[in-house]
């Protein structure tokens, strides 16, 4: 799915596909399988992350999401679930700055 198109999903159902993809990707990098659930009120680092994998995951993000997310958003969103809240708020609205996530450029 393109950034335009999360643009246009209406924002309950921007915060379920958020939420599918984020799961997704946090689960593909702690290893884990579709049956495990993934706690989204845990810290990152009590999953089971290390800050190179919080680097890599950031990459990925803004690779999927055509967005540039500011490292300092990972820390002051430490868990997935207030990770997704704050992706939604940057892909809902394009003049989101505030809090680290720019729409891409490219």
């Amino acid at each position: 799915m393109t950034l335009q198109q999360f643009r246009e999903l209406p924002r309950a159902e921007l915060a379920e596909e958020m939420e599918q993809l984020l799961v997704a990707k946090f689960r593909e990098s702690l290893l884990m399988d579709e049956t495990e659930d993934l706690p989204l009120d845990v810290s990152y680092f009590d999953l089971g992350l290390t800050s190179l994998k919080l680097t890599e995951m950031r990459q990925i993000l803004e690779d999927v999401l055509a967005v540039s997310i500011n490292a300092n958003v990972l820390f002051n969103e430490p868990t997935v679930g207030r990770l997704i809240d704050h992706l939604v708020d940057a892909v809902s609205d394009p003049s989101h700055r505030t809090a680290g996530a720019i729409p891409g450029t490219a």
